[in-house]
């Protein structure tokens, strides 16, 4: 056991001895793992012991992915909890891909299984393919640990090796981190985003997962493109090849509910929000007008932004328009719910000053003050530091732009 590689480590955790190991360091937490590994080194190797400590800790950052019970029986990288894909994201595509009659995939750079799994419990047979050993060897324990290692076959090989046309579809996610950290460049992706496109033109049916803030301009003529957010945080991007455009369904102008039409054939533009799901879709709408600062303030979820769907909330609303031509919030005289942004009543506009705003919030009583930003570079809790909220009440304040000038806007959240 002595001086294990990462492969070697991670395959002693899979014998019996290691999974009892790992039953019992489940809930260790950080301030008391120095003192359970001085221990449990009294009975077993080193770095047996800190190979299932490592796992520990990583299943508990897996948590807010996968859920306790899927995280609590799984196996990760650090890599690969950083990068899998969050399990309702997941478990939404492969819905989408159920939907469309797939009943097998070819999952390209599968990382250690998210996908795979989401698409396996849809009932769709996947081969899940990573080059990276150990990477491939965790694909494989997750898939065995959750009861799926029948429908999914995981294979260690280079991407661009692998045929692919005996699959329904094929669903590409490249590597978007490298030494340095992020990689924006769609080129400097592993593998470049290029050979991934060629490779949707000659599928069927395929789904490539990109960075949310890829450049519009770079999206192919040929795919749809989807943002989608979780719970109000965008999460990626999704490019669609081959799914012929919007299926029948009954959903209202621009919108499409589960299980009904959805976005996606070449040059479309849609939003989906999770959980819901809600999409959003694009009509080619110019951008709103910009007008006065009404009564209601709209904050478009992150995926609608972008999107650049903003027109197609702005058209619901009763006279909805921009604060600012640059500004991605929402103003009308009236409120009218939308599953695609959030309403706050605004009360107060002022021209940005830290002492006004710090006089209006003693007189308000304000002690919870929760900022928001768009168009300024005052970060929050230099403000908050500065006016020093006091009381039992709290407000929203807004740091953004109206018709060009630097403001300040006092709100709170409007009645559901």
């Amino acid at each position: 056991m002595n001086d294990l590689d990462p492969l070697s480590a991670f395959a002693s955790l899979l014998t019996d001895q290691g999974r009892a190991l790992l039953d019992e360091v489940r809930d260790t937490e950080p301030a008391q793992e120095l003192a359970v590994a001085t221990r449990l080194r009294r009975e077993h190797p080193a770095e047996f012991v800190s190979a299932a400590l490592g796992q520990a800790r990583l299943r508990q950052r897996a948590v807010v992915k996968f859920g306790a019970a899927d995280a609590g029986r799984m196996y990760f990288t650090p890599n690969g909890v950083e990068q899998s894909t969050r399990a309702s994201v997941a478990a939404y595509r492969a819905r989408r891909f159920q939907e469309l009659g797939v009943r097998s995939v070819a999952d390209l750079c599968c990382g250690i299984g998210g996908d795979a799994i989401a698409l396996a419990r849809a009932g769709i047979r996947v081969l899940a393919v990573d080059r990276d050993p150990l990477t491939a060897a965790v694909a494989r324990a997750n898939a065995d640990a959750l009861g799926l290692g029948e429908l999914i076959e995981v294979r260690e090989a280079d991407v661009t090796e692998v045929a692919t046309a005996a699959y329904d579809a094929v669903f590409v996610d490249p590597a978007r981190r490298g030494g340095r950290g992020r990689v924006f460049d769609p080129e400097a992706y592993s593998p470049p985003l290029s050979w991934a496109v060629r490779t949707a033109l000659e599928a069927t049916l395929a789904a490539l997962k990109i960075a949310p803030g890829i450049p519009h301009e770079t999206v192919p003529a040929e795919a749809g493109a989807e943002w989608i957010s979780d719970s109000g945080d965008v999460k990626e991007a999704v490019l669609w090849f081959g799914t012929g455009g919007t299926r029948p369904g009954e959903a209202g102008p621009g919108e499409a509910r589960s299980g009904e039409a959805r976005s996606g054939g070449a040059g479309s533009v849609c939003a989906t929000l999770l959980p819901g799901p809600r999409t959003l879709v694009g009509r080619g709408l110019p951008d709103p007008q910009v007008r006065p600062l009404g009564r209601y303030l709209y904050e478009p979820d992150g995926a609608v932004i972008r999107a650049h769907l903003v027109a197609e909330v702005a058209e619901e609303l009763d006279g909805g328009g921009l604060i600012d031509e640059t500004i991605a919030y929402i103003t009308a005289d009236s409120l009218k719910a939308s599953p695609y942004a959030t309403a706050y009543e605004i009360t107060d506009q002022l021209p940005f000053s830290v002492k006004k705003l710090k006089a209006l919030l003693r007189e308000r009583g304000v002690g919870v003050l929760t900022v928001k930003k768009r168009g300024s570079a005052v970060e929050p809790e230099e403000l908050r530091r500065k006016v020093k909220p006091q009381g039992p009440n709290s407000a929203t304040v807004f740091l953004t732009r109206v018709k060009g000038a630097p403001t300040m806007l006092l709100g709170h959240p409007a009645p559901a």
